[in-house]
């Protein structure tokens, strides 16, 4: 007997269950990476998640956190399971084509969001997938509202949407930098959680990622891009400048994350020291959120055995 739980999935503006009755608002679905087949994976995953209504504590989470894992080649065989996984899953839902999943990457410099989509998604179709970036908006998409610019990158249907730095920059770099009054920065935080449930509501499946390296670590990765001459084009001077807001950046992040972590838009704090342990625990949750969102090819036309191809 079967122990899947029956997760309900969003099609069009309500969300139906798997018989195809109507379940509830974009506001009411479950977590949906723990809905998968069997036990979630050890120790107790998933607990990086920031549970809706918590405090988000960066100080509470170990960076240098690997669970029983103690070196890269222990999470090889592991990690090429998940992202076979997402392999498959992603050619499901590109063929079903009638949702979404978006994933946005957060990280302090050299937090590794290049590394992490190189590695996780190594091997998925490009064709169904598409890769974000948002550096400092054009003169275009200033003239906009804030969140002109994210939504028209949003994945369409069948697709996946990795954003490397996104929609939470406006609360994060604008703040920091004090571009715009707090009274406008703090009001942000009620407009993303609109966007992103309006995301939710018609299809797409929001996982967020914060990859959460320590201090120390930074300073190591930036100290190997100047040792590198092959590394050195990925170092700017102004790394330095923007590390003398370390302190600033982490506040930012702790409101951003406590304030817009949602059940249809979670928030995970990865730990990231360790670059192979990052990479599993985000293969891993995106691997399962596939899996629970169950896509599935469309039905084959009728009487098809009967076809013969001719010479």
């Amino acid at each position: 007997m079967s122990n899947r739980v029956s997760y309900p999935y969003i099609r069009g503006r309500s969300i139906l269950n798997q018989d195809g009755n109507a379940q509830g608002s974009a506001s009411e679905v479950i977590q949906p990476e723990k809905v998968v087949m069997g036990p979630p994976p050890e120790p107790d995953y998933p607990r990086y998640r920031v549970k809706p209504g918590n405090r988000a504590s960066l100080a509470a989470i170990d960076p240098d956190e690997t669970e029983h894992y103690r070196k890269k080649k222990d999470v090889a065989r592991a990690l090429e399971k998940q992202r076979r996984r997402i392999q498959d899953l992603q050619g499901r839902l590109y063929a079903e084509n009638e949702r979404g999943l978006l994933i946005v990457l957060q990280a302090m410099d050299t937090g590794g969001k290049d590394g992490t989509i190189k590695h996780v998604f190594g091997g998925v179709n490009p064709q169904g997938c598409r890769v974000s970036s948002f550096k400092a908006p054009s003169a275009e998409e200033a003239n906009h509202d804030f969140l002109w610019r994210y939504h028209k990158s949003a994945p369409a249907k069948g697709r996946i949407g990795i954003f490397n730095r996104s929609h939470y920059e406006d609360v994060l770099v604008v703040r920091v930098k004090n571009m715009v009054p707090e009274e406008v920065w703090s009001a942000r935080y009620e407009l993303i959680n609109d966007f992103e449930r309006g995301l939710a509501a018609n299809g797409v499946t929001i996982l967020k990622f914060f990859l959460h390296i320590s201090k120390d670590e930074q300073k190591k990765r930036l100290q190997s891009r100047l040792d590198d001459p092959d590394k050195r084009w990925k170092f700017s001077s102004n790394d330095i400048k923007e590390r003398a807001f370390w302190d600033a950046y982490q506040q930012a992040f702790e409101d951003a994350l406590s304030n817009c972590s949602t059940e249809h838009a979670p928030w995970y704090v990865v730990p990231a020291n360790k670059k192979w342990y990052r990479n599993l625990v985000v293969a891993r949750t995106i691997a399962d959120t596939l899996e629970a969102m169950d896509p599935q090819y469309p039905p084959a036309e009728e009487a098809l055995e009967k076809v013969k191809i001719p010479d």
